[in-house]
């Protein structure tokens, strides 16, 4: 009895000693656990004391943020369970973007939050399946551990004098404002990031994490006016000869670009033979993006809309705002007016960066994504579809329309997690020169990736050119590999270039030229003797002009959030009626092979075909185009049949399906199955 006795007074002065000092513990909690979450971030204590050193206010400032976050819980009972809850979500923010910032460049940002699953089915590639069960069991621990925590945990007895409480928090609140105001003004914060990874590394994962939450859109430009508008506008060009316009072509690459230009790197061969060919006889150079080692679809929205991401919140995918409820003019809708159909095609799932919901908005007519795909099992050594396999369905954009065509495509092969391990058997390519056996053996993957898609570069134009067929074909990288590359390890000296090529059956005037992502659909059309559409206009003429860069923000506002004065009338791009897949998924009969098998036929079928009886999916195998095999289904009644593709991003939603079919089994007399449509 004594014994517990003495427990329980441990017990009560802990308490009261914690409740006595609350503030300052919790403040220094707070210190301490950012102290970790920056280590988790530079994987390292000693950068984390260099930055405490050296960026003392802003790390003061992270602590303070942290802090301001867990003053609410004096207003609950259960203090110690409310604090212990939001500092396991600061230490698994924390932890999440240690984890993002050892596998690509780009840190945890809060656009992020708007893909969980896009995130979740590429953290296979990054993640083994021991370490993905352990995470997903851990944090189904700290669940429980927060239930019983919540049931069993101490409790605040004394009374929460509410009068002082909310006041205080408030006036915290309104101190912390101004600090933050004064922090800005006097340089030490800033809203501005150019380089993201960068401004983590400046700033603190919590400031910056906080500003690429609230900090989106684009900000409302000064005297913002129709008048203002047309006068930006006024003088603009003829459009220009459209009467004989050739097929145009857009590729591109994942991560690709020379990597010759890596001071440091040795290769036993060129890996890219017949790029530095064609750079030699067609237009060529440096292609300066807005990301690095990931964020591919924003050189994508650049490039599709001539559209600069720097007026955009820090951190932001307008793929994944405002462009998945707003439509967009974009060279699809921009060709598509002047006779062109246009496609996209992606050697990855439809729903990745929300593509199957914006191409609808930014104006292609079909997308062939890789689940209407018959070759998915072409994949790399870590599971990517191989490029060449965009190669068949580029032809099929081509020969589905009696006109000229425009096809957007997509590569994914050069998409890392890079193997820190051999797994080439017989690499084409050896590489050396990085520095350690795991970083060498990354690049020698990589080089063998982006040398097949060299491969495929010459390949595609080698089947385009024998169509004979007018035709430009642009090629571009998205952004560099995430291989912990900086500026200083580059002969460009930048991080933010990769490489682009223009080719061309139409004799189109060679040229060597370095140029932004946002202008490159204005450089082409400008060598193709074309002057359409607003913002690709807008660069052909006013590049050298003082207000550039001003007036282009002042445009992009307009379109995307203002009242669209640039355009005679408002909202001028209505949202297409997209369709999945190049070609229609046909179903046309059933065959029975035995007791609940099937044979099912139709046409174009793939390995995302799955058979729907009502509206439950039914275990499918692929077969070939033609012809599908249903297991474990008993025939009962007359069925509703179809066939639906379902994503491969793992959700198990379906994205499109096949016309629907009666079936009829007839058993009296063991006849084959009838059918109705």
């Amino acid at each position: 009895m004594q014994e517990n006795h003495d427990i329980k007074l441990s017990k009560d002065i802990v308490l009261q000693f914690c409740n006595k000092y609350a503030i300052a513990l919790q403040f220094a909690a707070a210190v301490i656990l950012y102290f970790v979450i920056e280590c988790m971030a530079r994987h390292s204590v000693t950068e984390t004391l260099y930055f405490l050193d050296r960026s003392t206010k802003v790390f003061f400032y992270n602590c303070l943020l942290i802090f301001l976050t867990t003053l609410p819980v004096f207003l609950f009972k259960r203090r110690a369970f409310w604090r212990t809850l939001i500092y396991t979500m600061w230490f698994l923010l924390g932890a999440a973007n240690g984890f993002i910032l050892a596998n690509r460049v780009t840190p945890l940002t809060g656009p992020d939050f708007k893909m969980i699953i896009e995130g979740v089915s590429v953290l296979t590639k990054y993640m083994s399946k021991a370490m993905g069960v352990l995470t997903a069991g851990a944090l189904v621990v700290i669940f429980i551990l927060f239930i019983f925590f919540f049931i069993k945990g101490p409790k605040y007895n004394g009374k929460r004098k509410f009068k002082i409480i909310i006041p205080c928090i408030l006036a915290a609140a309104v101190g912390f404002y101004g600090l933050t105001n004064y922090f800005y003004n006097t340089k030490v914060l800033s809203t501005y990031f150019g380089n993201i990874a960068f401004a983590y590394h400046d700033y603190g994962f919590p400031y910056c994490m906080m500003v690429t939450l609230m900090d989106t859109g684009i900000d409302k430009p000064q005297d913002y006016s129709e008048e203002l508008i047309k006068s930006i506008v006024k003088n603009e060009d003829d459009i220009g000869d459209t009467d004989d316009l050739p097929n145009v072509i857009i590729v591109q690459l994942e991560s690709f670009f020379d990597p010759t230009e890596v001071k440091f790197l040795k290769f036993s061969d060129d890996p890219l033979p017949n790029w530095h060919a064609l750079s030699k006889e067609y237009t060529s150079g440096l292609y300066t993006v807005p990301t690095v080692g990931a964020g591919t679809v924003n050189t994508e929205f650049e490039t599709l809309t001539g559209m600069s991401l720097r007026y955009f919140g820090a951190g932001e995918y307008p793929f994944k705002g405002v462009l998945k409820q707003k439509t967009c003019e974009s060279v699809a809708y921009v060709l598509e007016d002047l006779g062109l159909t246009p496609h996209a095609v992606h050697n990855n799932y439809a729903t990745f960066y929300s593509r199957k919901t914006v191409y609808a908005n930014i104006g292609f007519d079909d997308f062939t994504s890789n689940e209407y795909m018959n070759n998915q099992d072409d994949i790399n050594e870590i599971g990517w579809m191989r490029d060449r396999t965009l190669i068949p369905y580029i032809g099929r954009c081509l020969d589905s329309t009696d006109n000229r065509d425009f096809v957007f495509a997509v590569s994914v092969q050069g998409h890392g997690a890079y193997p820190t391990a051999d797994v080439i058997d017989e690499p084409a390519i050896d590489v050396n020169g990085a520095g350690s056996e795991e970083k060498n053996c990354q690049w020698e993957y990589y080089v063998n990736q982006i040398h097949e898609m060299d491969l495929f570069v010459k390949d595609l134009i080698d089947y385009v050119d024998k169509r004979n067929e007018p035709t430009v074909i642009m090629f571009y990288g998205d952004h560099l590999p995430t291989i912990g590359l900086s500026d200083r390890d580059l002969k460009t000296g930048s991080i933010y270039q990769t490489n682009y090529l223009v080719w061309d059956n139409l004799g189109l005037k060679q040229e060597k030229k370095n140029i932004y992502a946002y202008q490159a659909v204005a450089e082409m059309f400008d060598r193709m003797d074309l002057h359409a559409g607003t913002l690709f206009r807008f660069h052909q003429n006013n590049k050298k002009k003082g207000t550039y860069l001003l007036d282009l923000q002042t445009l992009q506002y307009d379109i995307l959030y203002g009242k669209e004065y640039v355009y005679e009338t408002p909202g001028p791009y209505l949202k297409k009626d997209m369709k999945m897949g190049i070609d229609k998924i046909v179903l046309t009969s059933i065959e029975k092979v035995s007791n609940a098998i099937y044979y099912v036929h139709g046409s174009n079928f793939t390995q995302s075909s799955k058979v729907l009886i009502g509206d439950e999916a039914y275990p499918t195998f692929y077969l070939n185009d033609q012809t599908l095999l249903v297991t474990d289904y008993e025939y009962e009644e007359v069925e509703l049949i179809r066939v639906g593709q379902m994503s491969n991003s793992g959700s198990k939603k379906f994205l499109s399906y096949s016309n629907p079919i009666i079936y009829l089994e007839q058993k009296e007399n063991n006849q084959d199955a009838t059918i109705t449509d």
